[in-house]
């Protein structure tokens, strides 16, 4: 390729075909972005971690005084395209060329392409995908599969494409500018933005993503500025690009009016990001004694901080005339067992009808056979295109509800089944798969933090599992040795040899064990795989 710009370095060959996506533009585009606001990104990590250690002190999240202005006044965001009117459906998946194509044909209203969690970010995943999502807009789009020799094609009315980049706190170590590397978020948008914006935009679509892991609305002011420098960069009107903000950290949840107002020009909607919320909750209150979570499977949707903050999230922006997505329904087929396939299809159903009751203008799936069964829901209860009407003006959501904890019992199956879930989720993501089916769930990168963080929480503090085991380094240990036996049976001998599992138990049990709580597993875990 040609001569890279001053002060931009690669630890990877850009390999034939890459230099399709960094173009010797689109490297001076990311170099542009990096130097502009790489110096705020840190200023607001260092934010992160200083509030966090206000939390690790005993404070609790709380609405900010300061702001209480923006969230009394009578405001509403620009806008929002026609394509982004009825998003009722919604799938997400990893950036892979065959999951690209079965996602957009699968009739969900919207595919959320996903760099962040359900993918893992080797090199080679992030630039495939940038291939293939610059294919969606350029070219007719196939893929052969070779084991089955069959091709598939992009359909004649694939699902609005919506892409999600990582998050503020992950970097694209592959790439430095200026001896630093990029951050992961404004790499997988810049790029994406640079090569699709004006083809999508011809095509009547338009530059839309989804924002995840914010826990501020300094962090929304951020990604706003940049949005702003893009387009005017690349000479786009001011409010083409729209953006969906998850709300999947627990400090965000008390600030949604301020992360909407920060990105009113660019607001498309908020979206609940359920299972790296129960994370946060989790994280955030990670030396808290009296916010200890039971197991993750008895953390419902429909009660106490989850369903808070859902009630919130669609009060807040129906009042803003923005769109409210609910959560994901992560169950997946079993085609070889009806009788646990009408189960998991009841499950779906039930979840998507709740959200549709609730006021939600969406859900997510991620399987395409769930796709139908949530659509079903959908239009059963939701005529109209979405449901900006439903104000939800009896709900009273404070700082209490946002911080009730879910009734429950810890169980030692719970506890063993962290330990399953995690091991296996981090093994797979090493071996390039972020999006990983695991008892049918897919899981994604929240389904390992969950885990972990419920594991290392319950250690601190000695929980007696119903029953009376005390949670202890030595039950921990003895509980990880005869897990990985089952797993070794679950997956096969073979495979187990063959895969990164020594690595994986490394991982799962340093983060699980270790003296402080450590933000991010993936952070540890990415180094694996430069």
């Amino acid at each position: 390729m040609a001569r890279l710009p001053k002060g931009v370095t690669f630890s990877m060959k850009i390999r034939s075909g890459y230099d399709r996506v960094l173009t010797p533009d689109a490297i001076m585009f990311l170099a542009q972005l990096h130097r502009a606001f790489e110096g705020e990104r840190q200023r607001l990590l260092a934010l992160r971690a200083e509030r966090r250690k206000r939390f690790d002190k005993g404070h609790l999240p709380d609405f900010l005084p300061g702001t209480a202005a923006v969230r009394a006044g009578e405001w509403r965001v620009g806008p929002i395209p026609p394509d982004l009117q009825d998003r009722r459906v919604e799938i997400t998946g990893p950036t892979d060329r065959k999951t690209v194509i079965h996602a957009l044909n699968s009739g969900a209203r919207v595919f959320v392409a996903d760099f962040g969690d359900f993918n893992s970010p080797t090199w080679d995943n992030m630039l495939e995908g940038q291939i293939n999502l610059m294919d969606r807009w350029t070219s007719a789009m196939e893929y052969i599969d070779p084991a089955a020799a069959k091709r598939y094609a992009l359909g004649q009315k694939p699902a609005v494409l919506i892409v999600r980049p990582r998050g503020w706190h992950l970097d694209e170590a592959h790439m430095k500018v200026d001896g630093r590397p990029v951050s992961g978020g404004l790499f997988d948008f810049g790029l994406y933005v640079f090569h699709n914006a004006r083809t999508a935009l011809a095509k009547g679509s338009g530059p839309y993503f989804y924002l995840p892991k914010m826990e501020s609305h300094l962090e929304a002011r951020l990604w706003n500025s940049v949005f702003v420098l893009a387009q005017s960069c690349l000479g786009l009107p001011l409010g083409t690009i729209k953006a969906t903000v998850l709300i999947e950290t627990l400090p965000a949840a008390f600030e949604m009016d301020e992360i909407i107002c920060e990105l009113r020009d660019h607001m498309a909607g908020l979206g609940c990001g359920r299972w790296d919320y129960v994370f946060s909750f989790i994280k955030t209150l990670a030396n808290n004694r009296a916010y200890v979570l039971p197991d993750r499977g008895q953390v419902a949707l429909s009660s106490a901080f989850l369903a808070a903050c859902s009630t919130l999230l669609i009060k807040t922006c129906h009042r803003r005339g923005c769109l409210a997505l609910g959560g994901m329904a992560a169950q997946i087929p079993d085609r070889k067992n009806p009788e646990a396939n009408r189960i998991i299809i009841d499950k779906v159903k039930a979840d998507s009808g709740r959200d549709a009751r609730n006021g939600h203008d969406g859900t997510w799936v991620a399987h395409p056979d769930m796709v139908p069964v949530a659509m079903k829901a959908f239009n059963e209860l939701m005529p109209t295109p979405n449901q900006l009407y439903v104000r939800r003006e009896d709900a009273d959501v404070g700082q209490k509800e946002l911080l009730e904890i879910h009734p429950g019992t810890c169980t030692e199956e719970g506890f063993r089944e962290n330990i399953r879930v995690g091991v296996r989720y981090v093994e797979s993501w090493l071996r390039g798969r972020g999006a990983v089916p695991i008892y049918n769930l897919m899981e994604d990168a929240a389904a390992a933090e969950i885990s972990r963080s419920q594991i290392w929480k319950w250690l601190k503090f000695g929980v007696r599992l119903e029953g009376g085991q005390k949670v202890t380094r030595s039950f921990f240990n003895r509980c990880m040795a005869e897990e990985m036996k089952r797993v070794k049976g679950e997956v096969g001998a073979e495979a187990y040899a063959n895969g990164r599992f020594k690595e994986a138990i490394a991982i799962f049990k340093a983060m699980s064990t270790s003296k402080t709580f450590e933000s991010f597993l993936t952070i540890p875990a990415y180094r694996k795989i430069m």
